[in-house]
Order: structure tokens, then sequence, then C-alpha cells
């Protein structure tokens, strides 16, 4: 780094980390998270999943082959801050268009390095999830620990407002086998890529749009896109799933969807201790037995008491780390969800053929 500017991380609980500016000089708060994944930085960085969140990244070195038009997820970079290990202003990527500092300014995001990633990580799994603040102008720690205080709890807070689309939009061949209405809670693009490459035109909605609304475009299938925050303070989003489920057309929930796919069922979520984010997360598909790796973003998990409770809601995949709910589908109808990301952008591939199942679905309901 050619400006060692100093900059601070004060967590929640006081904790206090040094380290070096990067990004925009500034001030930032949320929630701060870890990511495991060792590629795929901008398509983290981009994913409107992570709004609000201040995002460790375990990989020691960032930045290292830039950034690329075509690697992201939305329009602009929706972490509120980012942690690193090693920061590299330079790239050696010949189809890289710019360095990860030049990005982060332009997306006026904050951030710091030279930090012990190691021992925060650590710290957090054992403290749980917490707020925090980052900065590089207010370098007085007892102000900044006041400031992290004011900060909201994740727990309650809705935020797919912040980023969901308010317009209509469409994506793929009007012409194609199967139209698709996803609604948008803050979707990824690669989960509209991953449709439109197998035969599908997607009209993208505002979650505010109404079941009467959807119906008139006359879909054969329902997508809920994944977004941020938390899904039972989005009591609206819940009634209208509950009535997509109910109409017998096609749905696949995927993170954030499968969340609200859940409740719309009556069952229950909770804030986790720690999150599940990064690219290398073990599942089990509990109806065919096999293994996926697959790519996690999530801070709230359905709970299991209210889905054993429950006899329309079966359980069809589960994390193989801590035995959680990866995976849900209503009996008897063309319903289902995931918490992951089988769309994952850059990787891994294994759980792409849940969006064939989608399509199969379709395919049926068509006939």
């Amino acid at each position: 780094m050619e400006d060692r500017k100093l900059a601070l991380l004060v967590l929640e609980d006081g904790t206090v980390f040094k380290g070096v500016a990067t990004g925009k000089t500034g001030t930032t708060t949320g929630e701060i998270a870890f990511n495991t994944g060792m590629t795929g930085y901008q398509e983290v960085f981009t994913d409107p999943s992570y709004y609000g969140q201040i995002l460790i990244m375990t990989t020691a070195h960032i930045g290292n082959y830039g950034v690329h038009p075509d690697e992201i997820e939305s329009e602009s970079v929706k972490i509120a801050g980012l942690v690193t290990k090693k920061f590299s202003e330079m790239y050696s990527r010949a189809s890289g268009n710019s360095n990860l500092q030049d990005y982060l300014v332009a997306n006026d995001k904050v951030g710091i390095t030279d930090i012990d990633t190691r021992a925060l990580v650590r710290h957090i799994r054992h403290k749980g999830a917490m707020n925090a603040i980052i900065s590089s102008e207010i370098l007085e720690e007892q102000e900044l620990l006041r400031m992290v205080k004011d900060i909201p709890s994740m727990d309650g807070l809705e935020l797919s407002s912040k980023v969901a689309t308010t317009e209509i939009y469409d994506s793929g061949n009007p012409d194609a086998e199967f139209k698709v209405a996803l609604i948008d809670f803050g979707v990824k693009k690669n989960i509209i890529r991953c449709l439109v490459e197998r035969g599908c035109f997607v009209r993208t909605f505002p979650m505010t749009t109404s079941f009467a609304d959807l119906k008139a475009f006359n879909p054969d299938g329902f997508m809920l896109s994944n977004g941020p925050g938390d899904p039972s303070a989005m009591p609206n989003e819940i009634n209208l799933v509950k009535e997509i489920a109910a109409s017998k057309i096609p749905v696949f929930g995927i993170c954030l969807g499968h969340q609200i796919l859940g409740l719309s069922q009556g069952l229950k979520t909770a804030k986790m201790f720690n999150g599940h984010r990064g690219i290398n997360h073990p599942v089990k598909n509990l109806l065919t037995g096999k293994g996926e790796i697959t790519s996690q973003n999530h801070g709230f998990v359905i709970t299991e008491d209210s889905v054993s409770s429950n006899p329309q809601v079966e359980v069809t995949h589960k994390h193989l780390n801590d035995n959680t709910i990866a995976g849900i589908q209503l009996k008897n109808q063309p319903v289902f969800s995931v918490q992951y990301h089988p769309e994952a952008s850059a990787g891994p591939h294994d759980s792409r053929y849940l969006f064939d199942q989608f399509i199969t679905n379709m395919r049926k309901f068509k006939a």
C-alpha cells in the first residue's frame, strides 16, 4: 500500500483491531461476518444478500486478480465494508480492467487490511455474530465504541427493499419455452442467467407486486430470489408467497426465498450464532443420498422443530457441518427451495441440477 493510512476496526464487545485503510477514506458500520471462499471475491462483494454486512475474507490475499466487468452479481458493491489480511492494489490478470482499490473507491466502500483475520474469525466464532465499525477518519476508540452501540441488530431488520428492483424488467427470449415470474428480494444476476440458458423468459417483479399482477403474466413457474436481512420482518412478502405456493404453479426458492417460503407455510426461522458464508459448504441431498459442495451466504435458518411439526413439509437437504436445514419441499406440490446458492458464481456447480428440476416441474405443469 502506497499510503499507509491508519484504520480501526471496533467490535460491539469492545475488541479493537488496528490496521491499514483500504478503499474510500471514511467510516462504515454493519454486522461483521466472514466468507471462507478462496475465489470469486468480486461476485461476493456485489451479492445483494451481503447488504449491511462488514465482510472478512478469510483467504489471505484479496485483490490479486483485479476486477472484471462480467463478474458482478449486481450493479454495485453491496457489502458495507471489507476486512482483509493482505490487500493487493496490483493485479496480474490480463482480462482485468481495474484494481480492487479503485473499484472500492468508485463504490464508496471503506475497508481495512493488515488485520490478523485468523484471530478475528476465531473471536467471532467464539462470541457469535455482532456489529462492528471500520473507520479511517475517526481514530478515537471510545468514540467508535459509542457509535457501534447504536447500530441496529440484523435480527428483525428488513433490508430487501434497499436492494431489490422497483421496476419490472425482462430477460431472455420472449418466445422461450417457459415463462418465469421472478420475485426480486435482492436477486443475483446468475440466477437469471441460469434460467435463461435453460430456455426461460424471465420477468423480474418488485417484491411489492400483488399476486393478481403476477398471475396476469401467466407464468409457468415462480422464482423466489435471494436477498438480505431477517425474513420474519417481511409479513407482506410472506403472505404473497403463501398465495403463490397455493396456486399449484411450480415454485423454486433460493436462500431468502427459501426462508420466506418456509414462513409462508407456518415454519419458523432463527438467527444463527454464526452464519454460513463461502463456496465450500457440504450439503447432503436426503432424497438421493448424494453430497454436494455448495456456495452459501445466510445468517438465518428454518428451525428443525417447526418442520418436524408440519406434515406438509419435507426436508430434502441438510448441511453436513451443523445439520441445519438446507432444503425443503411441499408434499404433493411442485414447490421446493434450498438455503444455499445453486447458481453459484464463481462456483462450485454441484447444485445446478436444481434448476433442471425446476424446468422439469414446469414442463409437467404445462403438459
